[in-house]
This record gives structure tokens, C-alpha cells and sequence, in this order.
């Protein structure tokens, strides 16, 4: 796929529950459209299914490459969700997928955490806490890599939207039942959305989809927080869930070593920030449960203060795809700091494809 002349880029890939992004950054900056598939990667037996991905991301790559007159692709970071657990799949079979088709010689396999934690912050000592349906925290002292819930709705994902609205719609079948704890506005709430309260248990078990039926209603309980006190109690603990996991990944300042912080680790890279105070650890909040604002950010931000006050906390400068952009972009400048990890952010710069043809190797 490699054409001789042209302009070279980098290519930035976020795979999740909605299906597939991918956009390219062409040297000088200068970003793409994205360009989106019409559904999810599978996960099968062995997991994440390195070929659906490919199906879907060889010719969406390939349409960025034309349209934008870039030649070569220096580097590929792939963020995708279930990395962790489920990629191995595509650590085996990428690299020389990719060598083959596209000509990559760099990629970068990225835990949809590590992106969102990447896009907020760049390459800085700190924490970020992702929150949507579910809710994960990450945090790094560029080092090594920290990692708090993310367990998913049964086990877990404390103060995410599933959490929020699970408890939102508890407290609606507490004043049902007429036991302790219940709220009557949440109740006429949760009978507007799903009728009557004795069919949401019918409509709610048999979904495949129960975490996001149950954060479709945390948006109710925030509308409800602001003249009802079972609402406002809802979002408070949700609040402290979060903070709790913000504290558990968060380097301390004991975490940053003297030397490292004068030679300036903590600002390097595309996410640098040379005017970052010595010691400085930063602290973001990244995802679409944030958009509640007030009713849950205040108590969070409150929280964060009174367990973290040594962290600054600063607004995500960006979402996954920007961090899979970042990342693709230091890899291919020799420059990426953020801590290798098998599981979290699996690298190959010297990649073969299946003819044992070897692309050129940029390491520095």
C-alpha cells in the first residue's frame, strides 16, 4: 500500500461498543474527517476477531490514505475495548496484517483506557477516570500503568451510568413497595420511561443491552437531584464511587522521582506541558457520563479536592480517538514515554508481514 512521493501520516483507530473510528493525522497536523464502520468488531472464541477488525479498518484506512494524498502511514495506534482480557488475537495477528496490507512497520495496540487516558492528558504523570455506561480509572507515574474498577455493570463500574440509574430506578421500586429509601418523583419518572413498575423487571433481565437500558435512566436521576433528596444522595455516592477510583490509580508525589521530574518526563510528548509545575500530578474526568454537569460534578470535584489535594484537576484536552492519534504520533517520532504493557499498550516497531518482508524500521 506504500506509495513512493507523497506526503506520510499517521493513523489513529478507537474500536468499542459502537462500532469502528479511524482517522489519519498527516505530517503538519493536519487531521482527517473520521471515517466510521456500520458495526462493533466481534469478539469470538479467541476474542477480539483480529479479521472482522481488519475487514473493516484495510479499506476504511486505505479511503483516509487517498483522500488526503498520504503515501506512507509511519505509525498505527488501535485502541480497542477489551484489550486487556481479550486481545490476544489481535496481538498475535496485527502486526504482519498490518505490515502486509498498509505497509506499517510501527503499531501500537492500546487499551481503550490508556487512549482516554492519552486524549485527556497526553503524556503527564497523573489519573483520568472514564465514565460512560460503564466507569474505569487510570493512572501512571510513567512507569507503570494503574487501573481501578471497570468490572462491568454486575460486578462493578461504581458511580457509572448503569450504577446511577440501577440505583435511580431501585429507589422508584422502593416507593413502589413502600419500603424505606424511596422516592416518588424517581418512581413517576421511571413509569413515564417504562410503564408500569411491576413490568420493569419483564423488560429489563431479558436485554442483552441491561447496561445501557439502566444508564438511559441516570439522566432522569440527575434531572431529579435538584428538589429531590434520594436523587441528590444518588449522584453524591456516585460521586464518591468515582473519586474513590481516582485515588486507588493516582500517583503520589512520592511516585515522582527527583531526577525524572527535573529532565521534564512527566511534560514530553505530544500531550507535554512545559509549563507544568515540578511534582505536578494532574487529575481529568473524560466521557459522556460527565455531561450530567452540576448535579454530579460538584459533589465529584468536592471529592476529589478532599482526597486528592495534591492533584490538579485540569479538563481532558481530548477524547480516545485524539489519544490514538498521540500515541501513533510519538510512536512514529521515536518519542512515546507512556509505559509498555502487554496488556494495556503492546508495541511492535519492527513489524514483518507474512512474506518476511521487513518494512523499514524508524526506531530512533
Amino acid at each position: 500500500m506504500t506509495r513512493p512521493g507523497g506526503v506520510s501520516g499517521v493513523l489513529g483507530v478507537d474500536s468499542g461498543g459502537s462500532g469502528l473510528r479511524a482517522v489519519l493525522a498527516v505530517d503538519g497536523g493536519r487531521l482527517t474527517s473520521p471515517l466510521r464502520s456500520k458495526e462493533p468488531v466481534r469478539t469470538g472464541p479467541r476474542g477480539i476477531d483480529a479479521g472482522h477488525l481488519l475487514e473493516q479498518l484495510v479499506p476504511m484506512a486505505r479511503q483516509l490514505m487517498v483522500d488526503s494524498g498520504v503515501g506512507t502511514l509511519r505509525a498505527v495506534a488501535i485502541g480497542a475495548a477489551g484489550l486487556t482480557t481479550l486481545g490476544d488475537s489481535l496481538r498475535a495477528e496485527l502486526p504482519s496484517a498490518l505490515a502486509r496490507e498498509l505497509g506499517v512497520g510501527r503499531l501500537a495496540l492500546v487499551a481503550d483506557a490508556v487512549t482516554a487516558y492519552t486524549g485527556a492528558l497526553g503524556q503527564r504523570v497523573g489519573a483520568v477516570v472514564a465514565a460512560g455506561t460503564g466507569m474505569i480509572a487510570v493512572g501512571t507515574d510513567l512507569r507503570s500503568w494503574r487501573r481501578a474498577d471497570g468490572w462491568g455493570h454486575l460486578l462493578g463500574d461504581c458511580g457509572s451510568g448503569a450504577w446511577i440509574g440501577r440505583a435511580g430506578l431501585e429507589a422508584a421500586l422502593r416507593a413502589d413497595d413502600g419500603r424505606p429509601g424511596g422516592s416518588a418523583v424517581l418512581l413517576a419518572r421511571a413509569e413515564a420511561m417504562f410503564g408500569p413498575a411491576s413490568a420493569l423487571p419483564g423488560q429489563l433481565y431479558p436485554r442483552s443491552d441491561r447496561p445501557a437500558v439502566l444508564a438511559s435512566f441516570a439522566p432522569e436521576v440527575a434531572a431529579c437531584a435538584d428538589h429531590d433528596p434520594v436523587a441528590a444522595d444518588i449522584l453524591a455516592a456516585a460521586a464518591r464511587h468515582i473519586a474513590d477510583s481516582a485515588v486507588a490509580v493516582c500517583p503520589t508525589m512520592a511516585d515522582i522521582s527527583p531526577e525524572e521530574d527535573a529532565n521534564g518526563i512527566s511534560g514530553q510528548g505530544s500531550g507535554g506541558d512545559p509549563g507544568r509545575s515540578p511534582g505536578e500530578v494532574q487529575v481529568a474526568l473524560t466521557g459522556g457520563l460527565f455531561k450530567m454537569g452540576d448535579p454530579l460534578l460538584v459533589p465529584l470535584r468536592a471529592a476529589l479536592a478532599e482526597q486528592l489535594p495534591y492533584a490538579r484537576q485540569v479538563p481532558a484536552a481530548g477524547g480516545p480517538l485524539d489519544g490514538a492519534v498521540r500515541i501513533a504520533a510519538d510512536l512514529a517520532d521515536g518519542r512515546l514515554t507512556l509505559p509498555r504493557d502487554d496488556s494495556m499498550l503492546y508495541v511492535v516497531t519492527d513489524a514483518t508481514d507474512a512474506t518476511g518482508t521487513r518494512p523499514p524500521d524508524h526506531s530512533p
